[in-house]
């Protein structure tokens, strides 16, 4: 296939994208997430997007109810005729690469909707609780004409903070009786809520949580003070009320200018990150440069010197 061949195909895929066609979509977000040698032209067509997102992530520990809670936000934002869609990052398969739980189980409700478009992504190993790929995914989505996107991250408990970088508004799901308030604090998933849920709150405990949450968010002297929404995630209970702290906080990004802060960081970061992918493609360490390093003949910082200067960089 000629270059211009290539060429032409791109264009007819990002044109079938712009037009919300799920197959199309689908497969960009596959060639995203395999790093397929024509999504940058790909990427290019489908720049600049008709309109910007609203990005919502959504995170916590295993058990939380994130993807019951998602599944909730789905049909009270479709109910408002918005296009939603969903980004689920779940833990990598250790044998083909790919999702391993495949969260859409849960919002099968949604599944024939035409305005709701649900993606399960593999981690592949990306700490953070994110996909490598979702970026890049997400700016898939926006061209695709979705007004909101959910990111739903892989739940591995403390470590996944990298979805307040990729979100517009974060929220941490936690549950009744998550234990002394004090390890609760330290988990740094904590620090990045914009709106705090206690999910199932039909359990009897449900109360201390609240208070355990109120002491930590009075501590805190940021602008914005997460509120706090008990939700029962499968009876809907509490969704409406969730949905109303997201606008607030959304308006509030705006009233501030923290919403484009929080944009331009995010695409300083996606840049960066596809600057040092393509310079890594480049950096092939030579087996006598690395041999000198092992044999203790070479400082590691002295031979990074060397292979950038190689590289011309």
């Amino acid at each position: 296939m000629t270059t211009a061949d290539l060429r032409n195909q791109a264009a007819s895929l990002a044109e079938r994208v712009r037009a919300g066609n799920p197959r199309a979509l689908a497969r960009v977000i596959s060639m995203i997430e395999n790093a397929d040698a024509s999504i940058r032209s790909v990427m290019k067509d489908l720049t600049p997007v008709p309109a910007r997102a609203r990005v919502i992530g959504l995170t916590g520990a295993p058990g939380a109810g994130k993807s019951t809670v998602t599944g909730a936000l789905i049909k009270a934002f479709r109910q408002a005729g918005v296009r939603v869609a969903v980004l689920a990052v779940d833990p990598s398969s250790p044998f083909s690469g790919g999702a391993l739980l495949g969260d859409r189980v849960r919002m099968a409700d949604h599944a024939t909707d035409s305005g709701t478009y649900i993606r399960s992504m593999a981690s592949r190993g990306q700490l953070g609780g994110l996909a490598a790929a979702t970026p890049q995914a997400v700016r898939a989505l926006e061209a695709a004409g979705f007004g909101v996107v959910l990111l739903e991250t892989v739940g591995v408990g403390q470590a996944e903070v990298e979805v307040a970088s990729a979100a517009d508004s974060t929220v941490v799901l936690v549950v009744p009786g998550m234990g002394d308030d004090i390890q609760a604090a330290k988990a740094g998933v904590l620090e990045i809520a914009d709106v705090l849920v206690v999910n199932k709150a039909d359990r009897p405990d449900v109360q201390p949580t609240v208070r355990d949450l109120r002491n930590m968010v009075a501590l805190s002297d940021a602008d914005w003070k997460p509120p706090i929404v008990t939700t029962i995630g499968t009876t809907g209970e509490g969704i409406d009320e969730l949905v109303r702290q997201l606008d607030r906080h959304w308006t509030w990004l705006g009233e501030t200018g923290e919403r484009d802060r929080r944009r331009m960081a995010r695409a300083s970061d996606e840049v960066t990150a596809l600057a040092l992918g393509a310079a890594r493609e480049r950096l092939a360490v030579p087996g006598e440069l690395a041999a000198r390093v092992a044999a203790g003949e070479l400082a590691p910082h002295d031979a990074a010197a060397e292979l950038l200067a190689s590289a011309g960089l």
